[in-house]
């Protein structure tokens, strides 16, 4: 279900990467389970096996080339749908103490099969953002946040940085042309601040920005909000 082995070392070694074959067996795994699965439920557009391979794997993974993820980083993945980014950095790092969290139990139902199936060691969540991010057990627990989403910076900064330790970061996975200088004053108040903004290109064409939130101190407590006042009144 993805590019065969050769090709698929070859993709991920023009950008820096060296893969062996338990890391390829166990993305091949969650590939195939990938497409067996969203069959019964939608889980992705993207099933074909070059397009798993640059759009769902080295795209998730591309981001460890240039965040500090140092080894044994606790990682929570926002709102993670079918596991990107979080999965595929988990398998390409087995050091990464991953916390899967998303709203549908369906698709943590999925996340726990491929982690079983692949004997990776991650929690699988099932919990609104919001209500992670106020809950003690999560809330501040974690050195990096990620979140591959299409929600513009100030909405998606309220979702995230709560989750994440003053000194911690926090990782948006975006497309081309984002808005992020607007975010400026959004991301303040919630206690970070953005250090780095990198874009690249992956093989075929797609542009991608990756911007990265420093946290700088902790988040008020009214933060974050409902999703309804997140979304109608972004900060």
């Amino acid at each position: 279900m993805i590019i065969s082995y050769n090709d698929f070392t070859q993709i991920f070694s023009d950008y820096g990467f060296e893969t062996t074959p338990s890391q390829y067996k166990n993305l091949e795994t969650y590939a195939k389970m990938l497409v067996e699965w969203n069959e019964k439920m939608n889980l992705t557009a993207i099933t074909d096996p070059e397009g798993i391979t640059i759009k769902h794997f080295l795209d998730s993974i591309l981001p460890l080339k240039k965040i500090d993820v140092p080894h044994g980083t606790s990682l929570i993945d926002v709102g993670t749908g079918a596991g990107f980014p979080g999965l595929p950095m988990k398998i390409y790092r087995p050091d990464i103490k991953l916390t899967l969290l998303d709203s549908l139990n369906k698709r943590v139902d999925f996340l726990k099969a491929v982690c079983s199936e692949t004997e990776t060691d991650s929690d699988c969540v099932h919990l609104r953002a919001e209500e992670g991010g106020r809950d003690p057990k999560y809330r501040e627990k974690f050195n990096l946040a990620v979140a591959r989403a299409v929600a513009a910076m100030p909405v998606l900064s309220e979702y995230c940085l709560p989750f994440v330790k003053t000194g911690g970061s926090f990782a948006a996975l975006k497309g081309p042309g984002e808005d992020y200088k607007s975010a400026g004053s959004a991301i303040k108040v919630l206690g970070g601040e953005i250090s780095e903004v990198f874009e690249y290109t992956l093989p075929g064409g797609d542009k991608r920005t990756l911007i990265i939130v420093g946290k700088v101190r902790e988040t008020p407590e009214k933060y974050p909000r409902n999703s309804g006042q997140i979304k109608k009144k972004p900060l």
